[in-house]
C-alpha cells in the first residue's frame, strides 16, 4: 500500500521547497514511526496510521529503504511519503487503539 501526498501540497507541486525534506533516518518504535529529515526535523506519527508497520516483526519494520520523498519497507510492500506524514495522512485501514479495542 502507498500513502500519498494531496496534489496541492508544495512538496507536490514540481518538487518546489522540497529542499531539506529528504528522509535521513527512520525507525520505528512500539508506539510510532519516527523519520528524521535532511533538515534536521524529525516527524514523528503513531503506528496505528500504518496497520501494515503496526502488525509486522520489529525485525521487518527495521528493514526500510529510503527514498528523497520517503520510506519503503520492501518486505512489507509499504511506502510513505514525508508530505502525507506531516499532512497527517493515515492508512484507509487504520483504527484508532480506543475502537479497535471494542
Amino acid at each position: 500500500m502507498k500513502i500519498t501526498r494531496a496534489a496541492s501540497t508544495p512538496l507536490a507541486k514540481g518538487g518546489e521547497n522540497r529542499e531539506g525534506f529528504e528522509p535521513v533516518a527512520a525507525r520505528c518504535d512500539g508506539d510510532g514511526l519516527h523519520v528524521t529529515l535532511a533538515n534536521g526535523m524529525t516527524v514523528s506519527t503513531p503506528l496505528w496510521w500504518y496497520p501494515r508497520l503496526l502488525k509486522a516483526s520489529p525485525e521487518a519494520r527495521a528493514k526500510s529503504e529510503l527514498s528523497p520523498s520517503g520510506v519503503h519497507w520492501p518486505d512489507l510492500d509499504e511506502d510513505l511519503e514525508i508530505e502525507a506524514m506531516l499532512q497527517g495522512i493515515k492508512s484507509p485501514d487504520a483504527v484508532p487503539p480506543a475502537e479497535a479495542a471494542e
